[in-house]
């Protein structure tokens, strides 16, 4: 099953190096606000996004196979058909640990796939906002 409670939401926000699929350099959308949003709160982020050089002033990758360096947390903003391929790239790494589909994205393949390969999984929930309730202090 995806992660639903709060402990393990919790537990996945304290990493901190995500690839972002579908990042946007579109302003408006939230494949754009989300990841600014965690940029600015300490994240390290990756953007995987073909069709871009760079966003948030973070050099794209055209596949998640094509990232350098260490990714905890793949978070997906792309169609739910698209997840079982996403999935099985991030299979391929040996260093992500949790899969996070973008509120609106489900994909329950995706999920059996992940979790049977011990992978945390979290689908149809923002990271943004489970970040403002869960993280963050009442001053920011």
């Amino acid at each position: 099953m995806p992660i639903v409670d709060p402990e393990g939401l919790r537990r996945i926000l304290d990493y901190d190096r995500i690839a972002v699929v579908g990042a946007s350099t579109d302003y408006d959308k939230a494949a754009h606000i989300v990841p600014a949003y965690l940029q600015r709160h300490g994240y390290e982020l990756t953007p995987v996004n073909p069709n871009a050089d760079e966003i948030l002033g973070e050099r794209t990758y055209d596949s998640l196979a094509d990232v350098p360096g260490p990714v905890d947390v793949v978070q997906v903003f792309r169609p739910a058909e698209e997840v079982p391929a996403i999935v099985e790239q991030a299979l391929a790494r040996d260093d992500v640990r949790v899969i996070w589909l973008q509120q609106g994205i489900r994909n329950d393949e995706g999920a059996r796939r992940a979790k049977a390969a011990g992978l945390e999984f979290v689908q149809d929930r923002c990271m943004k906002v489970e970040h403002g309730m869960l993280v963050r202090s009442p001053m920011d």
